[in-house]
Order: structure tokens, then sequence, then C-alpha cells
């Protein structure tokens, strides 16, 4: 693998650990972190951004955000699930964009 996957990979992961160490202190809610992630991904996927890009594009560019979202969505006390495990979770819910349809 690239190390530069393995950079990212880490980097995701500290950013999650980060994000349930936030709610768990009360400084932010699981719904901020959710909103904000949703409007990064919906920034991410306009129509004059994501112009001209091909689906595979598009999902390299919203990946990240996925797997932070999917993250969010684990209980702060529970254990995180593993990177691969989440990324098998953001590639199962994956649905198609509206020009794919």
């Amino acid at each position: 693998m690239n190390v530069a996957n393995l950079q990212l990979e880490g980097l995701l992961m500290a950013v999650a650990s980060i994000n349930q160490v936030l709610v768990r202190k009360g400084v932010l809610t699981v719904e901020e972190i959710d909103i904000a992630l949703r409007k990064a991904e919906a920034s991410e996927t306009n129509e004059e951004r994501s112009e001209g890009m091909s689906a595979s594009s598009r999902d390299a560019v919203n990946f990240p955000i996925r797997l932070l979202e999917l993250a969010n969505q684990c209980q702060p006390e529970a254990d995180m699930p593993s990177f691969s495990k989440l990324a098998r979770m953001v590639g199962q819910m994956k649905e198609p964009y509206n020009d794919q349809m």
C-alpha cells in the first residue's frame, strides 16, 4: 500500500478519535459533528464542484467524509471500529449519484 494512503488512514482515525473526545467532553454533540460532515459532503458533491468528475473521483473525494460520518455514529463509550471495517461500511452504503440513475 502507498505510504500516503497509510498516512491518510492514520489521520482519519485520529480525527474520528478526536471527534469522540469532543462529544464525550460535551464540547460538541454527535448531531453537530454530523451536520458539519453533511455540509462538507454537500459542498464536495455540488454540481459546480463535481462537474466533469467521474463517479470514482467523486467517491474518492467523499470517502473520508463518509468514513468520519460512520465513525461519528459510534457510541462514544464503544470501541471505534477499525479503519478497514469502516471502509467496508462506506462501500456498502454508497448510493449512485443523480447522474448515474
